[in-house]
């Protein structure tokens, strides 16, 4: 199973990123072998519609699951039409997140917790 984090550095000792769409790094790790890849995210100067080309970018990643600190309406409806679980509130670093995750710590959220083009400043 692939799982995303969004982060602020390219490893996983990295903090989670808060932000979806705007988020400096996403690191996809394979929870198998605990193998990971960090994409620098290619959306994050985009003027607008940045959380659905992030999610889109994702779904062609095959990712499972998001790990996140926050995200708005349109990135979660499209992350939700790929099949893409979503769960927000995460912090910590990157390691500390997956580890939650594979303990079954963290809850898939039910809908967005930000409004549309929150982190935009």
């Amino acid at each position: 199973m692939k799982i995303c984090v969004t982060s602020q550095g390219d490893n996983l000792d990295s903090e989670v990123d808060p932000r979806f769409g705007r988020c400096q790094y996403f690191i996809i790790v394979d929870l198998e072998n605990m193998e990971f890849k960090a994409f620098e995210n290619p959306n994050i100067g985009g003027m607008g519609g940045v959380g659905v080309q992030s999610a889109q970018f994702l779904s062609e990643k095959d990712v499972e699951v998001v790990l996140t600190g926050n995200v708005g309406p349109n990135a979660f409806q499209t992350l939700e039409a790929a099949g893409i679980k979503v769960i927000t509130g995460v912090s910590g670093n990157v390691k500390e997140a997956v580890e939650k995750h594979k303990e079954g710590k963290l809850q898939a959220t039910k809908s967005p917790n930000v409004t549309s083009k929150f982190g935009m400043d």
